[in-house]
């Protein structure tokens, strides 16, 4: 291998930053607080909930240059090979010297008190400046999701979120050709491995290379997004002696469409997916809206939320009403299943040695078809599911056609109500009807209790919310969802 193979490059305020071997989990505000001593940047939670850490990422799609903001604390400093890094002290050059809009807004408005969480939240607005010319306030609210502040009250910083847009930043599209310029010189054309002392990163750039690592390292840790592997490092100390990392596979950061299908490759994040499923089915705004905050959700991915294989993955009941399948690529095989059947146990997938989540597949949507999927959390945004549910059914004279039932929190594995379908099927679409199936989910689920919510709990919201399913979508039902009260 030559030099570059075992080296890093990214852009920090238009300068390249070299790096070779760099310890894999060495995250991105380590390496911004302890080696740029660019302290702006802060850590909160070390989990990616706070939002103090938050920074932008750009990089090329394409022929444009896309801004994301995400969490430094959990995102690992390699996986930023290609891109550039913009913290708060970026936006002086931004703003040619002066406050950039987003901070001169926060300090007009008032909308800082004792500072800690200032940085991520002028970052999370940055990224909302370049991103959106005219958001509305409830795009702003969701833009800030994942920052929070202990002092303000939020209003002042609301306030300076839209008053930011009356000031704008000269030469804006000569900054972006120059990036573009920059970017294209550091992109990155094949595959990276670094490795320091027991520990292997490897980075491939082709389908075939990845399939090679995971046969030549099957026990590796695959890592898209690293919202969750993140924590493991720093919450549980773990040690991951091998990486193998799908971000920088082109073909997996597609999203394909067909007459019959969308294909949702396996580094196409989650704000993407969440775009292409809410465009294809409108009623998944809700879930959509309260899976997590935008820098989770624009670092995670659909296919990594789908292979970590969690009881409480927010994003399965739905899919799994909608038939979705997965595909499984090794080196020497491929093959599909059924995303329902892919959980076997707790945390455990049909995944043989060497196999890897490709794409998740989705069927497109049927014409009458009803469908919703809803979380319970103890807080609005930002919290893990104590139930997440999702419901499609399909009526014919008004009588069920056909179910599908699917919970998150009520098992080990995301899992179907059976019971509950069998008792909707060929039933008129009433209450008395839907009354009788949420009696059944009582057969269907034992499920547990914990610190998020008991037994019991869960039990009742799994019914509240089939008979929430029908006031949404029966005629004349009112419609519950908290799309239309979020502002």
């Amino acid at each position: 291998m030559s030099s570059g193979e075992h080296t890093i490059r990214f852009l920090v305020n238009g300068d390249v930053q070299v790096i070779e071997n760099v310890h894999p989990t060495t995250t991105v505000l380590q390496y911004l607080r302890d080696q740029l001593r660019r302290c702006g940047t802060k850590e909160g939670c070390a989990e990616g909930d706070c939002g103090a850490c938050t920074v932008v990422v750009a990089e090329l799609a394409g022929e444009d240059v896309v801004y994301r903001a995400i969490n430094a604390c959990i995102r690992f400093l390699p996986t930023l090979d290609g891109k550039a890094l913009l913290t708060v002290e970026s936006l002086k050059a931004a703003g040619e010297g002066e406050l950039h809009p987003a901070q001169r807004a926060l300090v007009e408005c008032h909308g800082s008190q004792c500072g800690f969480c200032t940085p991520g939240f002028v970052m999370s607005m940055y990224a909302l400046y370049r991103t959106e010319r005219a958001p509305d306030d409830a795009s702003i609210r969701q833009a800030l999701s994942g920052n929070l502040c202990r002092c303000t009250g939020y209003r002042p910083i609301l306030a300076a979120a839209r008053r930011m847009y009356e000031y704008p930043v000269n030469d804006a599209a000569a900054s972006d050709r120059k990036l573009k310029e920059q970017l294209r010189a550091i992109r990155v054309t094949g595959e990276k491995r670094l490795a320091v002392g027991n520990s292997l990163y490897i980075a491939p750039t082709t389908v075939a290379e990845l399939a090679r690592a995971l046969a030549e390292r099957p026990d590796a840790t695959i890592l898209a997004g690293g919202t969750d592997v993140g924590l493991w490092v720093t919450k549980n100390y773990a040690e991951l002696p091998a990486i193998v990392y799908v971000g920088n596979v082109a073909e997996l950061n597609k999203i394909t469409q067909t007459e019959q299908h969308l294909e949702f490759g396996a580094a196409v994040s989650l704000t993407d997916a969440f775009d292409a499923l809410v465009a294809e089915y409108p009623d998944l705004h809700e879930i959509a809206r309260r899976f997590a905050s935008p820098p989770i959700c624009n670092a995670g991915t659909l296919c990594g939320n789908v292979a970590n294989g969690s009881p409480i993955g927010d994003s399965m009941p739905a899919l799994i009403c909608l038939g979705a399948s997965v595909e499984l690529r090794s080196e020497t095989t491929s093959r599909t299943v059924p995303l329902e059947d892919f959980y076997v146990d707790y945390m455990k997938k049909d995944l043989r040695p060497g196999e890897f989540v490709a794409a998740v597949r989705v069927a497109r949507a049927r014409q009458g078809q009803l469908l919703r999927s809803y979380k319970i959390a103890k807080r609005f945004d930002q919290d893990i599911s104590a139930v997440c549910s999702a419901f499609a059914v399909e009526l014919a004279a008004g009588r069920v056609r056909a179910a599908r039932v699917c919970f998150g929190g009520m098992a080990a594995t995301p899992r179907r109500a059976h019971g509950c379908e069998q008792a909707l099927i060929g039933a008129e679409w009433t209450t008395a009807s839907i009354a009788r199936a949420a009696q059944a989910l009582a057969k269907d689920f034992q499920p547990i209790t914990d610190v998020r919510a008991s037994q019991d709990y869960r039990l009742r919201v799994a019914r509240n919310l089939l008979q929430r399913f029908y006031a949404d979508t029966a005629s004349g039902g009112a419609n519950t969802s908290v799309w239309n009260y979020a502002g």
